[in-house]
C-alpha cells in the first residue's frame, strides 16, 4: 500500500468485531516514520450497541478524500482502492519533476 501522499487516516471500527482485522491491518501499514511526519491517525472504537457503522477514511495531500467500508473489503481489497489515487498522485510528481 502507498502511504506516502496520505495526510490524515480516520479509522472507526469495533475491536470484536468482522471489520477489525482490515481497520488494524490499515493502521499497521502505515510507517512509524509517517505517523510523526505528518500523517494524523485518528480512531474510534465502537461498542455493539453504537448505531454508527464502521468506516475508514483517508484524506490525500491533493485534499481528496477516499472512504472505504471495512466489513465489505478485505484489507487487500482496500489497499488496491486507496493505491488507486496514490499513483496518480506519485504520476503527478513524476510529471512535475521531469
Amino acid at each position: 500500500m502507498i502511504t506516502k501522499y496520505f495526510t490524515k487516516v480516520f479509522v472507526r471500527f469495533n475491536p470484536f468485531g468482522k471489520d477489525a482485522k482490515t481497520a488494524r491491518m490499515i493502521l499497521s501499514a502505515i510507517p512509524p516514520k509517517q505517523r510523526t511526519l505528518g500523517t494524523k491517525l485518528q480512531t474510534e472504537l465502537l461498542k455493539d450497541s453504537d448505531s454508527a457503522g464502521p468506516i475508514i477514511k483517508v484524506t490525500f495531500k491533493d485534499k481528496k478524500e477516499m472512504e472505504a467500508d471495512p466489513l465489505k473489503m478485505t484489507f487487500q481489497e482496500l489497499s488496491n482502492y486507496l493505491d488507486t489515487h496514490s499513483r496518480k498522485l506519485r504520476l503527478n510528481k513524476t510529471i512535475q519533476n521531469s
